[in-house]
């Protein structure tokens, strides 16, 4: 094996997100459905564009907004995913390599414009996005930087991803490399949306490819067509490795082959804006994780994570996460990295 220079490399959508504060009103004249990811195209990007209030760009993504949370917290990260050299572009790259993570993605040069994310947050804390894919999609299997992924503990793919025919292509290189090199690959499933388009690939990924798993209960249910949860947990025992599986309220449940751990979720946390609340709590699973914290430990580190980045609006935390998690855990977080 080849020596450890990246806890986590992520593979996922180059984003950048524009949040906006909305009412429901805007909502109504935008015809949008609170709550829900609406994938647009460049012409719709611009005519929406031009009817949101001023807002903040940052560079987003589910994978990118993870290892921005891993780097938060002392890890060593790195991520792929394709922007074009353009504006946007220059500020998704900018705003990464400021957070710490390693991004050797190279830009295109033609093609689509890097990808876009409206988030219209409500004053209910709930999200209602729009997305715009652009670059992301040209992503191909030669984006996939084998040396960073057989460096990195573990490979972290993101299923947004996973609709074009290349990207699917680059998940499974990625997936490959990373065991060929006694590595461990993860997957979040994303969005129930998102399982119910490629629900035969993702199960035959988890029992096939996936050794870490990251699903909110609607997902995980989806991904085993069930209403109810206890069954959906039955069934993704032994599948991986590792399931981690986010309640909300509830908490979170972590189930291996022979045990489940629950986990109460943060308490005394005011929910400003949901966004990017599954993506932190992969953050602090995974940084756990790789410095060898057991299960509930990690899960209680995802939890904490995922607590700092719903109380204010945006998907990236707005405190340094090692000293976040000192100031919950304690004695059981040195802030040690191995």
């Amino acid at each position: 094996m080849v020596d450890t220079r990246y806890h986590v490399a992520g593979i996922g959508n180059a984003i950048v997100d524009v949040l906006v504060h909305a009412d429901d009103a805007l909502l109504e004249t935008l015809k949008l459905s609170k709550g829900v990811m609406t994938l647009i195209d460049a012409a719709e990007a611009e005519r929406i564009y031009d009817q949101l209030p001023p807002g903040i760009e940052c560079s987003g993504g589910s994978a990118a907004n993870t290892i921005v949370g891993i780097a938060s917290l002392g890890g060593r990260a790195a991520y792929m995913g394709k922007v074009k050299d353009d504006q946007l572009g220059q500020v998704f790259g900018h705003d990464i390599r400021k957070a710490g993570v390693a991004f050797p993605t190279v830009a295109a040069v033609d093609g689509l414009t890097t990808a876009r994310c409206f988030v219209l947050v409500t004053p209910d804390a709930q999200r209602t996005m729009l997305t715009y894919l652009g670059a992301c999609v040209e992503l191909t299997p030669d984006d996939v930087d084998e040396a960073v992924i057989a460096s990195s503990q573990v490979t972290y793919l993101e299923g947004y991803l996973y609709d074009p025919p290349l990207a699917k292509r680059a998940f499974l290189k990625a997936a490959d490399t990373a065991h060929k090199a006694g590595r461990l690959v993860s997957l979040s499933l994303s969005d129930p949306f998102c399982v119910d388009r490629h629900r035969a690939a993702f199960l035959d990924l988890v029992s096939s490819h996936v050794d870490i798993l990251f699903a909110n209960e609607a997902e995980l249910t989806s991904l085993y067509q069930t209403d109810n949860f206890d069954d959906a947990v039955r069934q993704v025992r032994g599948h991986c490795r590792v399931a981690a599986i986010t309640r909300g309220p509830k908490g979170s449940v972590v189930v291996t082959e022979d045990d489940v751990h629950v986990i109460a979720a943060e308490a005394g946390i005011t929910v400003v804006d949901t966004t990017g609340a599954g993506d932190l709590y992969a953050a602090g699973f995974l940084f756990g994780f790789t410095q060898g914290r057991d299960l509930a430990t990690s899960a209680l580190l995802g939890g904490i994570a995922a607590g700092e980045v719903i109380s204010h609006v945006g998907a990236r935390p707005e405190r340094p996460l090692t000293l976040v998690a000192a100031e919950k855990l304690g004695p059981i977080y040195s802030g040690s990295i191995a």
